[in-house]
């Protein structure tokens, strides 16, 4: 078996990422694989399509540069990733890169004549994460290279090819936009994540000053002609319900009285351009 080689940088703090990576296969049950990846920034860019997904194993079969996962590009690309090459390994075969794995997916565009069925990763993560049996595989989610994907000797190792449903016109994916698609496909059917609320601003406006905007406002709109005090109907109380709906902050006060005051300050000019116009002698 080759030796698995690793960036500089694979120690960080005091802990050895390989030992930290193999003491927890439950809480990341998946490795990505790139097969003779050509362009550092598709590495990179597959690190960052990890990470924000919560994957971590990262493994790379004979890569066109051997220190991609150092090359400034692939940095760049990883933005904030770096943690993922520090932790990944190159390796010679695809053999070793499979290694402990027990649900191997493929990546191809079109199905083969022969090999393992092909299946829309949606279709197929539902099912691994539906049952207990499924949710204990340590999964292998394998790429090939940009230009020829993967070869048929591959593909025939996997348990199951994943082809991404795409527009049949043109149906190429860039290798880090694939492997993004299908991380997010993965993570969702293991339970995703929770979308984060917004958090209540601590400035939210009172009553007092809600209704103090809705009589400056009143005020605005008759003198803007918009508004008959006479006839009023329900044009308050309905902005009174939007404000409340709305949840306005102290500052979106401030603003909305200032438009009013704007209204105020135009009106008043209208007005004295108007009284001005009548005094005037015919």
């Amino acid at each position: 078996m080759s030796q698995p080689s690793r960036p500089p940088a694979a120690v960080e703090n005091g802990t050895d990422p390989v030992n930290e990576r193999a003491a927890g296969p439950v809480a990341d049950p998946t490795r990505f694989v790139l097969i003779e990846t050509s362009h550092p920034g598709n590495v990179g860019a597959t690190a960052r399509a990890m990470k924000v997904m919560g994957f971590k194993d990262l493994v790379l079969v004979r890569p066109r540069f051997s220190d991609v996962l150092s090359q400034e590009e692939t940095v760049a690309m990883a933005s904030g990733a770096a943690d993922i090459l520090a932790r990944a390994r190159i390796v010679d075969r695809l053999e070793d890169a499979l290694e402990g794995c027990t649900m191997v997916c493929a990546t191809a565009m079109t199905p083969r004549d022969f090999g393992p069925p092909t299946r829309a990763p949606r279709e197929l993560f539902q099912e691994l994460s539906s049952t207990e049996e499924g949710r204990r595989h340590r999964v292998a989610l394998v790429f090939g290279s940009e230009r020829y994907g993967m070869s048929n000797e591959d593909v025939y190792r996997a348990h199951a090819v994943l082809s991404i449903p795409t527009h049949p016109v043109y149906g190429s994916l860039n290798l880090a936009q694939a492997v993004q698609l299908l991380a997010y496909d993965w993570r969702q059917a293991l339970g995703g994540y929770e979308v984060a609320a917004r958090t209540a601003d601590p400035n939210l406006a009172d009553a007092q000053s809600v209704q103090g905007l809705l009589r400056h406002l009143e005020g605005s709109l008759v003198r803007l002609g918009y508004l008959d005090p006479a006839s009023p109907k329900k044009l308050m109380p309905r902005l009174n319900q939007l404000f409340n709906r709305a949840a306005l902050t102290q500052e979106e006060v401030h603003i909305l009285r200032g438009i009013a005051r704007a209204i105020d300050k135009q009106s008043d000019q209208v007005a004295a351009a108007a009284s001005a116009a009548d005094g005037r002698p015919d």
